[in-house]
């Protein structure tokens, strides 16, 4: 009897029994096979170019107008046609500006904030994508490899030493922390390699160790007032958001974030297990080697600047991958998206919940990251 031909869309048929598919890495319906079935092989079929398209247009839409919305939300409220106005002030457009201490509000206050929180959304929401595929752990996230506890003990170290000036002096200290942790993660990683469950124990022993330095310092030096600002900035806020930060996010996280798209395919492959990618031709401890990179460099800007915010790169991943199914090269620029209006929308609730006093957002992320996790593992039938 002759081999049944391999047809596009059955690359699943070709896993060895002894490696299944990470099936809580998948939609229900999509689960046993990597790529949407065509109408040929009865599945049902994709959706058009054109409506793909429209589709992502609609929500790059829904980002804008989340962005705008947040802008003119608090509690001094400029209103659309203020925003407007501020807008054309500073784009050198011949419009009438408005009072000095509005514009620097709207303009040196709130504009940067949102901003901020849309690109750390989209870099936390992507990092959580990528590595659930290259680990193959539904509970993964961006603070996986231990690069969030570094760049906290650095920026509390700065803070508590006094080294540095201002929010930079922090953002540095944050900065060189993360880049510290990792390189521990990667020297950890040198003769070991690079399986799934290294890098999670790898992960979790690098994260351990600078939770443990950044309580020693704080022990050790830090008195009341130092150790509630600490605390407050552990657990995550965007009001230390300035332009000259939003740019280096603005830099670094497109980057990041094209870099994880153009190996779509291989995280497609890695999400079945290291065989399979290798049998598909991917370069697995190169590609995973980059893939880690990526996300670490991403986690440690995010977190230089606003500080650790949980629960973005866990929830979004898996809720987005309910709607539009598992192939990354769709799957990542959405994800993306909705990280970034989550956040927004977190960010504004956080200003405005407690007003005049503002909480941190990552308070918020988990309040509202708990239930939206049980409610994705309910609709997925995991709970």
């Amino acid at each position: 009897m002759p081999a049944e031909p391999l047809t596009r869309g059955r690359r699943a048929d070709l896993l060895p029994a002894e490696h299944p598919p990470p099936t809580d890495l998948l939609l229900p319906a999509a689960r046993g096979r990597m790529v949407t079935e065509s109408p040929a092989t009865g599945g049902p079929p994709p959706p058009a170019p054109v409506f793909r398209a429209l589709r992502l247009l609609l929500a790059a839409l829904a980002l804008a107008g989340s962005v705008a919305a947040a802008v003119r939300t608090g509690t001094s409220g400029s209103g659309w046609g203020g925003l407007a106005r501020v807008l054309g002030t500073h784009l050198g457009l011949d419009v009438e500006p408005l009072p000095p201490l509005t514009d620097s509000l709207v303009w040196d206050l709130r504009l940067p904030r949102v901003l901020m929180a849309a690109l750390v959304g989209a870099s936390l929401a992507v990092c959580g994508t990528v590595l659930q595929a290259v680990t193959r752990n539904a509970l993964a996230d961006p603070y996986l490899l231990g690069v969030s506890s570094g760049a906290s003990a650095g920026a509390v170290t700065v803070v508590v030493l006094g080294v540095g000036a201002g929010a930079l002096g922090v953002t540095g200290g944050a900065l060189a922390g993360a880049l510290l942790s990792f390189g521990l993660f990667l020297l950890l990683l040198r003769r070991t390699g690079l399986d799934s469950d290294r890098i999670v124990l790898t992960g979790v022993v690098v994260g351990q160790l600078f939770t443990a330095l950044t309580s020693l310092v704080l022990m050790a030096a830090a008195d009341a007032d130092t150790t509630r600002a600490v605390t407050h900035w552990l657990l995550g806020s965007m009001a230390p958001a300035r332009w000259d930060t939003v740019a280096v996010c603005a830099i670094v996280t497109p980057l990041g974030l094209v870099a994880a798209w153009l190996c779509s395919n291989a995280l497609d492959g890695l999400a079945f297990g290291t065989d399979t990618a290798a049998s598909l031709g991917i370069g697995v401890r190169r590609t995973r080697m980059l893939l880690l990179v990526v996300t670490a460099a991403l986690t440690a800007v995010a977190v230089a600047t606003v500080g650790a915010i949980g629960f973005v790169g866990l929830i979004v991943p898996h809720g987005v991958r309910f709607l539009v199914g598992p192939l990354h090269r769709v799957l990542l620029p959405y994800a993306a998206l909705a990280g970034a209006v989550f956040l927004v929308w977190t960010d504004a609730l956080a200003r405005i919940a407690f007003a005049p006093r503002e909480v941190p957002v990552g308070v918020i992320t988990a309040l509202l990251g708990v239930p939206l996790f049980l409610l994705v593992l309910c609709k997925r039938g995991e709970l």
